[in-house]
């Protein structure tokens, strides 16, 4: 469905996919780099190609507790009678003769000596005192792991661009690898303005509000895996609005605010983000999430999200993360949207494309299904904590009813 054509039942809006394209088209990755301990580099983004410079596995190994042999000893139909003669143990190889009609005691990972080419677990064997009866494996080669199998010396085991997880932090230790060089950490400066704004803890005047968005924000990029600076609420006085945005974009790789990018808005923030930089206010043909604003501060990237609650943190997961991503070296990957049958019914009006939030989960019979959290209002911050997932709706699309298959999009790392 082509969403271009969509976005005309909304004259003026920006259809969801087009806008992260325009995007990301105008970012660029950061080039700085720096050298980080293995035990400092999880979550962190390789700058450059490593390449193992050992075998691995380095040695031939068991994948059993068994025992190993020479696969020519075997006799008879089924099973054979060798001698034992000695033990393997991880770190502790046999380094006794080899001899035909022998076998030695051999552990998981240890080392099958050269001249032993075979390993059955121990559940076929018999052993009485030094007398094995071993029960024929299919194969020469039976449960071992050669070296080298997994992958030789100046293979090429991580790109450029990968995202050290758990798994990667195994890998590296693998091969022995104490020291990555990585990119340098996105540094993204944010605050919030308004007079009716208050800190958490203190009591609300008539009018006030407690500013949940900063710290809703800063989870999102804690999540996000950058460095981040709070430069706190700044009062409704252009001057101070604009000293904050002059030492946001001084320190930082990029600047976020929610609120004042509405049309219409009669704060002082448009004003100054037109004086001091080079900014686009979007409409965008989503809901929640409609006013957007995207540019250049000096030198920083500004991202300007919508003030509601909800607003804010769908276009900070739908643009913003894709940016900050591109900004590190990752690339930009489609989110994984699954089916789901609708356990619940969803109003909504055709227009533009919309972020519910649902809780998915399976059936008695496995099959997955997904609800609504309930109210959807762009102020119901409880509809983004109940939920594990978006279900996703296109613009053209109406009302649903229960028992529908619909797109959802489970949520990733950022919001969980």
């Amino acid at each position: 469905m082509s969403t271009k054509s969509d976005a005309c039942a909304q004259p003026g809006l920006m259809a969801p996919q087009d806008a992260i394209n325009a995007l990301l088209a105008q970012v660029s990755v950061i080039e700085d780099s720096e050298m980080v301990g293995l035990n400092d580099a999880v979550g962190r983004i390789l700058s450059e190609d490593l390449a193992s410079c050992i075998d691995l596995p380095p040695f031939d190994n068991s994948s059993m507790d068994g025992y190993a042999f020479r696969f020519d000893d075997l006799t008879g139909e089924t099973a054979t009678t060798l001698t034992q003669v000695g033990t393997s143990f991880a770190g502790h190889p046999y380094t006794g003769p080899i001899k035909p009609n022998t076998c030695i005691r051999i552990m998981t990972g240890a080392p099958v000596p050269a001249g032993y080419d075979t390993v059955q677990m121990q559940e076929k064997t018999q052993a009485d005192g030094e007398s094995i009866t071993i029960e024929h494996p299919s194969a020469k080669g039976n449960s071992i792991r050669y070296r080298g199998e997994e992958l030789l010396a100046g293979t090429n085991v991580l790109k450029s661009g990968t995202q050290i997880r758990a798994a990667e932090m195994g890998v590296l230790a693998t091969i022995g690898i104490s020291q990555v060089r990585v990119k340098r950490r996105l540094t993204v400066a944010f605050f919030s303005t308004g007079d009716e704004l208050r800190p958490v803890g203190s009591e609300l005047a008539p009018g006030q509000i407690y500013d949940s968005n900063r710290y809703s924000i800063q989870g999102l990029l804690t999540q996000a895996n950058v460095e981040w600076i709070d430069l706190g609420v700044i009062e409704d006085d252009k001057e101070a609005i604009r000293g904050a945005f002059k030492e946001a974009a001084e320190r930082a790789d990029m600047v976020l605010t929610s609120g004042g990018v509405s049309v219409g808005d009669a704060d002082y923030t448009k004003q100054i983000l037109s004086e001091e930089g080079k900014i686009t206010f979007w409409r965008l043909a989503i809901k929640p999430g409609k006013p957007f604003a995207f540019g250049k501060l000096g030198n920083a990237v500004f991202c300007g999200l919508p003030g509601n609650p909800v607003s804010s943190m769908v276009t900070f997961y739908k643009f913003v993360w894709p940016i900050i991503n591109k900004m590190q070296g990752l690339t930009p990957k489609p989110a994984l949207v699954v089916n789901a049958t609708l356990s619940t019914p969803i109003r909504k009006q055709p227009g533009r494309a919309e972020y519910q939030r649902g809780i998915l989960s399976r059936n008695e019979n496995g099959e997955l299904i997904v609800a609504s959290t309930g109210g959807q209002g762009s102020g119901m911050l409880t509809s983004m904590s109940l939920a594990n997932c978006f279900i996703n709706l296109e613009q053209d699309q109406g009302d649903i009813a229960a028992g529908a298959t619909v797109h959802v999009e489970p949520f990733t790392s950022v919001l969980c």
